[in-house]
């Protein structure tokens, strides 16, 4: 296996959030191999920084030569370099071993708006580090110190890019997270500008977020990416770490490196899990749960994002006598209702992640109950007008009205329908097996109660 190597040239973060950690954490999940050469050792967590140790220049640099001159490097970043000393030191090494593919972070100002390097060592970033840098991302803090002008919109963004890029990097991604509005990053080639745009994902928990970006670029340069497609994906994969990021300590947490990669390790044994019960339904002959639209049954990966995530049956679970059949294996993206449903849910508890509707009748409500099934509804009359021309947005509406104002996610919710609406009930679990229970629960209660008439 031809893994690629990258090296991240930065302080240590002992709370994990950012820095050489975060680093390699990211070199890792996108598939390279990660080194370091540690410059500073910080006492830090989710609340700050609480001491700075930097590491003394004879040994950053045998710290290169042992990297360099053994394992070799695919491509390089920098992150915190605290002083021109350290900073001149690096570039020296850069040089000496050649390494063209470098992406220098330019960490300057703290997210308080501190600044966390000095007059002249800025200086020695300017004169000494861009000019050897291939990509270098700042963000508009950053970039207005490296410029000198203000930054208030899209189009200070691209001036911005354009006079770092005249200081001698052939690449500039200028991160918009400062900014208001839509998450809104400017990457200019040298020649053209292209934009990158994304929800703005409200959560504090996002310490590291600049050491993540530009390690990922750095491990798509070494792995023979083009510098758009590199950043691009470094963009895909810092968006999905932010909105599942990690909430630890007392402040900013930590971004959610290894998101992107549970989601993905995790689609074979969705499609499995969900198939088990599947069969199990069928083996207890459930037919008499299932509605004249028919049923589907979902499961989505941790850290879904869209329906693509979710498995679930091609051409729904149906009614054949009193047995329930499918006519195919579940796949990923073979539901867009259920899985919306279950999307909604686990926007408020990442660990409910099934859903399956069943048929509505006030029978089938009162035996949920009677099972002591935490039962919820919402009426259809209650939806907006905006809502209900929205095809296919009604019953995230209505998962979304029950749980806002709930603490916890109930086992089943319902709606009694409307013109044109059938009335539905949707089970929820944690997992397809703990749905299918429920499920089976209610049908054989059903069951019984059908025979006593």
């Amino acid at each position: 296996m031809n893994l690629k190597k990258v090296l991240t040239i930065a302080g240590s973060d002992s709370g994990g959030g950012a820095g050489i950690q975060a680093d390699l954490k990211t070199i890792t999940a996108l598939g390279g191999f990660g080194m370091s050469v540690i410059t500073a050792l910080t006492a830090q967590n989710t609340l700050g920084v609480q001491g700075i140790h930097e590491v003394p220049i004879d040994f950053v640099e045998k710290q290169f030569d042992s990297v360099a001159s053994d394992i070799g490097i695919d491509a390089a970043k920098t992150g915190m370099l605290s002083s021109s000393e350290i900073m001149r030191s690096v570039a020296k090494k850069i040089r000496e071993y050649g390494i063209e593919k470098l992406v220098v972070d330019p960490v300057m100002v703290a997210k308080g708006g501190a600044m966390l390097i000095r007059e002249e060592a800025k200086k020695t970033l300017i004169e000494e580090l861009l000019p050897l840098s291939f990509v270098v991302t700042p963000n508009v803090p950053e970039a207005e110190e490296l410029t000198g002008i203000k930054i208030s919109s899209v189009e200070g963004m691209k001036k911005a890019a354009k006079i770092i890029s005249r200081k001698g990097s052939a690449n500039v991604f200028v991160k918009g997270g400062h900014m208001s509005g839509e998450a809104l990053d400017i990457f200019y080639d040298g020649k053209e500008f292209h934009e990158f745009r994304s929800e703005r994902i409200e959560t504090t928990d996002t310490h590291g977020t600049g050491c993540t970006l530009s390690a990922a670029i750095a491990t798509g340069l070494a792995q023979g990416m083009g510098v758009y497609d590199a950043v691009k994906r470094a963009k895909e994969y810092i968006t999905t770490a932010i909105r599942f990021s990690i909430r630890i300590g007392g402040g900013h947490g930590p971004t959610n490196h290894m998101a992107s990669v549970f989601r993905e390790c995790d689609r074979y044994r969705c499609i499995q899990e969900l198939k088990t019960a599947i069969q199990q339904l069928k083996n207890n002959k459930c037919g008499n749960i299932i509605p004249e639209v028919q049923s589907n049954f979902v499961y989505a990966l941790p850290y879904a994002m869209n329906v693509s995530d979710v498995a679930a049956i091609p051409g729904r679970m149906i009614r054949i006598g009193d047995g329930a059949e499918t006519l195919h294996d579940p796949a990923f993206g073979a539901s867009s209702h259920v899985a919306g449903i279950i999307l909604t849910v686990m926007r408020y508890d990442g660990d409910y992640r099934s859903a399956m509707d069943i048929r509505f009748s006030e029978e089938i409500v009162a035996l949920c109950r009677d099972s002591e099934y935490a039962v919820d509804s919402f009426s259809r009359s209650d939806e907006p007008d905006d809502i209900k021309q929205k095809e296919g947005s009604s019953l995230e509406w209505g998962t979304n009205y029950v749980l806002s104002r709930r603490d916890t996610v109930p086992d089943m919710i319902f709606d009694r329908g409307d013109v044109g609406k059938e009335p539905i009930v949707r089970v929820l679990g944690k997992n397809p097996v703990d749905v299918a229970h429920k499920v089976i629960t209610i049908s054989n209660k059903l069951k019984s109660l059908e025979i006593k008439k």
